[in-house]
């Protein structure tokens, strides 16, 4: 919580941090061009399934997945989905100095970013980029990640990845805190929880690597900020400490989610990416026939402080603009947040909380009128008053080409109690951070939101 609050590091470090990051983009030299998905270098079109894979056998490939869901509000639908199923690290080093936590923070060029270059984890790697099947550079701090036992470790948890674009996929999210000096590379820096959340005020800067690995860190200690008293700060942070006022037992929560679990029964399977239903191939991009969702395209792609200076891979293109958002309320003084039990065919729970509202509102031009999310309207119609975090942030951007959503924390009016429904409950922030101690309970949209929530209790620049 020290950390969160302090904005002024002590650490000397050469340029401040809008010099740096530009220098850094400037050295990337990432270029980004569009490519036929048969022009793909290093990859090939199986001659059976039309799934896309890398020569190599590693990476991730791009298949058809047929999806069966009878109790959804559509029971039945095809598309094209990743299969990447080794486990990649999002690694943080931490350190304290003077007293006060800082982060390794690396800027990272990634072809799917709008603005190429963002603040991501120490490291930020598949399995095959550290094994270096591309024949390229070693990760740098990977070692500290895989000799663990020599630190403090204080996340490490399994978490799942957009289960609407991938298949299973998941990632070790870990946290470590050392004790020994380590040089900061020079697209490296160490900072503060409080400059993070600075920049996580800013448009498209801090990457959702770094939002989910963020998320999976307890914090713990007012440090300053004071429990008692009335508004929306206290009420944070009595949400943050697991003080007694919860809206439901943590029983009650896991209960709810295990009677979800047992009762959505969705099936997926393959199905030829050729064959999907509703979708068309050309050779620039696989693309469903509404024109919406999303497109499968093909890049090349040159980076001048990447582990290889150049690449080919498709990537997942969205149609339209995302809006992801919780609503949030005071519970007897302690603040709540809104979750959702939904379904994608992606997860391997079956079933993970997301936030109150995660959708691209264009989609539903093509969908039937039961699919439109409860609270969709009552985010649009927010007042600014209601409104207490508002910012476009991208996906992750080494598989998604121009991912953005805007994330938004919102106040919500009338009786809590009205707005549960099955679908829907009440957690606190520190129950939510207990969940998330585990794999598998929250995606990976509502852990960037709760980086969002926990950057609210840092002085807010704007």
């Amino acid at each position: 919580m020290r950390s969160a609050l302090t904005e002024e590091s002590r650490v000397h470090q050469p340029a401040s941090f809008s010099t740096w990051f530009a220098a850094a983009r400037e050295r990337s030299g990432l270029q980004v061009g569009r490519v036929e998905l048969d022009g793909l270098r290093d990859w090939d079109r199986d001659p059976r399934t039309g799934t896309l894979r890398h020569r190599s056998g590693g990476f991730f490939a791009v298949g058809g997945l047929d999806v069966r869901f009878p109790s959804g509000p559509v029971p039945h639908w095809q598309q094209p989905i990743i299969h990447q199923p080794e486990a990649g690290i999002l690694g943080l080093l931490a350190r304290e100095f003077g007293g006060v936590l800082h982060f390794l923070m690396q800027a990272k060029a990634e072809p799917g970013n709008r603005n190429h270059l963002q603040l991501s984890p120490t490291v930020q790697a598949t399995r095959s980029n550290y094994l270096r099947l591309h024949k390229g550079r070693a990760v740098p701090y990977l070692r500290y990640f895989q000799e663990r036992s020599r630190h403090h470790v204080l996340a490490d948890v399994l978490q799942s990845e957009q289960g609407a674009w991938f298949f299973r996929k998941r990632n070790r999210n870990i946290v470590l805190e050392v004790t020994e000096d380590i040089v900061a590379g020079e697209d490296f820096r160490w900072m503060t929880l409080g400059q993070i959340y600075r920049q996580l005020e800013a448009e498209d800067i801090v990457n959702m690597d770094t939002r989910t690995t963020l998320s999976c860190l307890p914090l713990a200690g007012a440090g300053g900020v004071p429990e008692s008293g009335d508004g929306f700060p206290c009420a944070l942070v009595r949400s943050c400490a697991g003080n007694p006022g919860a809206a439901h037992s943590m029983d009650e929560l896991l209960s709810w989610i295990t009677e979800h679990r047992a009762q959505d029964h969705l099936t997926t399977g393959p199905v030829p990416l050729g064959d999907m239903s509703d979708w068309r191939s050309s050779p620039e991009r696989i693309s469903h026939a509404s024109g919406r969702f999303f497109s499968v395209i093909g890049v090349n792609v040159s980076a001048g402080t990447r582990e290889v200076g150049g690449w080919s891979q498709p990537m997942i293109e969205p149609h339209g603009t995302g809006l992801i958002a919780v609503l949030v309320k005071e519970i007897d003084g302690v603040l709540h947040a809104l979750m959702r039990a939904s379904v994608e065919p992606g997860y391997v729970a079956g079933v993970e909380l997301s936030p109150t509202v995660q959708c691209v509102p264009e989609s539903y031009e093509v969908l039937p009128g039961a699919a439109r999310p409860r609270f969709l309207d009552e985010v649009l119609s927010a007042r600014p008053e209601q409104i207490r975090f508002s910012c476009l942030l991208s996906e992750e951007g080494g598989r998604f080409h121009h991912a953005l959503n805007r994330y938004l924390v919102v106040e919500a009016d009338g009786d809590a109690g009205f707005l549960e429904d099955p679908d829907h409950r009440w957690l606190t922030l520190h129950q939510i951070s207990t969940l998330l101690r585990h794999s598998h309970y929250l995606n990976v949209q509502a852990r960037s939101l709760v980086a969002c929530l926990h950057s609210l209790l840092a002085p807010r620049t704007r």
